[in-house]
């Protein structure tokens, strides 16, 4: 505030110069008189002091106190039967304190007033009891201000304060709720084992040296939004039993945040992270939606559902589950008591959409509902452990007409969308948020089989091939000829990954070859050869001509044990493309071409089938 315009109370303006300072002295009038306390004539303040008694209020707002004043107003409100001061309601707004400002211990009974207040040394809270509310907005300390163990049962505000040296409200209690909104400060700040039972709202806070948290409790939601912290962020064994908002904050320089325990959502959404950073939560979900790394990150969490979409990153980024609790640097696990034991402390990914996975690394983590379509090169991610995707609902749909089988394999989140938002969709396939058809999850597909191929996870990049050809198979923009050619592959051998599909086209192909050799291939009886020949007169060479009789169409039982032999010869010669050498009718030839044509093909897609499940 200029100190050209005056005060909205009546004030002291001693000293004021017309040309120099119209305002003078701020501070307001002693009750009965016409300056401050700071300026009143000795016998008038000794009789106000006298005045008064432990717990009663007081309004010194603009008034400057040495430390000495300070020292006598408070002696005289000091309560015999704790030997400590007692204030009622207190007014010190826009107050100046020159010295020591040592309300260590002391109670305030009613409202607590310290708006723009300014200590140009240190200001001792310790111990002090805030039984109102707390008003410390745009106050400024100049020197360090001791807080520790300070008790606000009603709320506080710190909302544009400036801590100019370190700041310490270690094991203080926040009953109320709470502001620090663009509170700056300066140097570092301790809050460790400090407890916040109400909300507690830090937004657009800049925290220039370190900040340590640990071991706080915050019982309600807490915010941290567009926060600044350029020195370290030490939230280790903190507990948040609401969420915790860090919504667009930005983290200079922490190398790690956590381990820390949060009940509801850590919400890190367009959060800004400098440097190399380690994150370690037990959290029941986390979201990274625009968030930016310009470093190294190591994700590391426990019980979360993981949304990251549109995160961006420069360098490599992991994302993994822990296993067991976290360790604290003192050796001992991280408490997770706000978990049931029955809760599942796996990881779950929501989405990936817009993502460049170019540097990611996930490992261990559950994919079942990750949705993946619009993520840029999808087939850079690298998957470690056991990352574990959705499944086709298995068996045979007999509620469906015709009942449709479907065999279990690897499947995209966004295709049991896609499948349960069809017409006559069988049940198992899930409906969901996804909107992705066949055209956006084929490139998806595609770049997970590269992925897996890569990893050399042969069987797994089988599942994804077949997801790739089913979405071609589906998709509205292929010609009818490709779509009709994609179909009999797939209905033959499952794209070449079904082995029991094309052995039982196999069996049924041969069982008719046998079958129709039995009855029109084979010939009735086996054709006799002729030798005729014709000697000369008189001796001489004599030439044979050897003829066969052609093959006679089949009459009568044709079905016996023998045409059975045979025709079984036929066939198994024609499954490894060799001729048996039966004489067959002129029905059989054909039977036989047709036969040595398919059952190959067939056998071969048996064995590539098999090939690409057991490769590694």
């Amino acid at each position: 505030m200029s100190t050209s315009i005056p005060p909205t109370w009546p004030h002291c303006a001693h000293g004021a110069d017309p040309a120099a300072d119209p305002v003078g002295c701020r501070g307001i009038h002693v009750t009965g008189h016409t300056a401050c306390l700071a300026h009143l004539a000795g016998a008038d303040r000794d009789a106000y002091l006298a005045g008064l008694t432990p717990g009663a209020s007081i309004d010194h707002r603009g008034t400057t106190f040495t430390e000495s004043l300070l020292i006598a107003l408070l002696n005289v409100l000091r309560d015999s039967a704790t030997g400590h001061p007692r204030l009622g309601d207190a007014g010190f707004g826009s107050a100046t304190f020159d010295g020591v400002a040592g309300f260590g211990s002391a109670t305030f009974d009613g409202f607590a007033g310290f708006e723009s207040a300014t200590f140009e040394s240190v200001a001792g809270f310790e111990l002090v009891t805030f039984e109102g509310d707390g008003r410390f907005e745009s106050a400024t300390f100049e020197s360090v201000a001791w807080f520790e163990s300070a008790t606000f049962k009603d709320d506080v505000w710190f909302e544009s304060a400036t801590f100019k040296d370190d700041a310490a409200f270690g094991s203080a209690t926040f009953e109320g709720d709470v502001w620090f909104e663009s509170a700056t400060f300066k140097d570092d700040v301790w809050f460790g084992s400090a407890t916040f039972k109400g909300a507690a709202a830090l937004r657009s806070a800049t925290f220039e040296g370190d900040a340590w948290f640990e071991s706080a409790t915050f019982k309600s939601d807490v915010w941290f939004g567009s926060a600044t912290f350029k020195g370290d962020a030490r939230f280790e064994s903190a507990t948040f039993k609401g969420d915790a908002m860090f919504e667009s904050a930005t983290f200079e320089e922490a190398d790690r945040v956590g381990p820390l325990v949060c009940a509801g959502r850590v919400e890190l959404s367009g959060a800004k992270f400098g440097g190399p950073v380690t994150l370690s939560f037990a959290a029941r979900r986390l979201e990274c939606r625009r968030t930016r790394w310009s470093s190294t990150a190591e994700i590391r969490l426990r019980y979360a559902t993981v949304d990251f979409a549109h995160a961006v990153f420069e360098y490599p980024l992991t994302i993994a589950a822990e296993p067991d609790p976290f360790v604290l640097n003192d050796g001992q696990q991280l408490a997770e008591d706000l978990f049931p034991d029955a809760y599942d402390p796996g990881v779950r990914v929501a989405s990936l959409r817009g993502v460049d996975a170019a540097h990611l690394v996930l490992a261990d983590l559950n994919l079942w509902e990750c949705l993946f379509t619009g993520t840029v090169h999808l087939d850079q991610l690298r998957l470690e452990g056991d990352c574990t995707f959705n499944t086709a609902p298995p068996g045979v749909h007999w509620r469906h007409w015709p009942p449709v089988r479907f065999t279990e394999r690897r499947v995209l989140a966004e295709e049991h969308h896609w499948r349960a938002s069809q017409p006559g969709a069988v049940q198992g396939w899930v409906l969901g948020t996804g909107r992705a058809g066949p055209l956006q999850l084929a490139p998806a597909y595609r770049a997970l089989r590269k992925a897996f191929e890569d990893g050399k996870h042969e069987p797994g990049a089988a599942d994804f091939y077949y997801g790739e050809m089913e979405m071609r198979r589906h998709a509205d923009d292929i010609p009818r000829s490709e779509r009709g050619l994609l179909t009999a592959y797939w209905a033959l051998s499952g794209y070449g990954l079904r082995a029991s599909r094309a052995l039982a086209w196999l069996g049924a192909a041969m069982l008719l070859t046998i079958v129709l050799l039995m009855a029109v291939g084979l010939a009735k009886d086996t054709p006799k050869q002729t030798a005729t020949g014709t000697v000369p007169a008189g001796g001489g060479k004599v030439t044979f001509e050897i003829d066969k009789d052609d093959p006679q169409n089949p009459t009568g039982n044709r079905f016996t044990g023998k045409r059975f032999e045979k025709a079984l010869n036929v066939t198994l010669n024609s499954v490894v493309f060799r001729s048996s050498g039966q004489d067959l009718t002129t029905a059989g030839t054909y039977i036989e071409m047709t036969s040595r044509l398919t059952e190959p093909v067939l056998l071969g897609l048996a064995v590539l089938a098999i090939r690409n499940r057991v490769k590694r």
